[in-house]
């Protein structure tokens, strides 16, 4: 059974890779791993790392679509992303120093990509 996060995760750090963050995907890769290895899967993991961030948004949209789906079958993706938002502007964990509109952009991207995820018939989560 594949894993909404990590493929939502991955498929976000592709796009978002850029001439100037190459290590992007080898980020996202530490802080999956990371993950995987700690008793606490939903807690935010060194927030300072861009890499980290994304798999922190992608944790967060599976918990929040999951939750939704408890009242509604296929929740908006609209809601889902403000509900991200949210969650993410109350965190009290400090998070990397990026502009409004690349932060956006980044979580944009991330949910989109791990609810394409978790819809994919492949993945067994649906």
């Amino acid at each position: 059974m594949a894993d909404p996060v990590g493929l939502g995760a991955r498929a976000a750090a592709q796009r978002l890779a850029t001439p100037h963050n190459l290590n992007l995907t080898t980020d996202v890769e530490a802080a999956l791993h990371t993950r995987e290895t700690t008793n606490r899967p939903d807690q935010y993991l060194d927030p300072i790392s861009i890499g980290a961030l994304i798999v922190s948004i992608a944790s967060l949209t599976w918990t929040v679509y999951n939750d939704l789906r408890r009242h509604t079958p296929a929740p908006d993706r609209d809601v889902i992303n403000r509900h991200v938002r949210i969650r993410l502007d109350q965190a009290e964990t400090p998070q990397p120093a990026l502009s409004a509109a690349d932060r956006d952009r980044y979580i944009d991207i991330t949910v989109e990509e791990t609810l394409n995820a978790a819809q994919d018939p492949a993945s067994g989560q649906n």
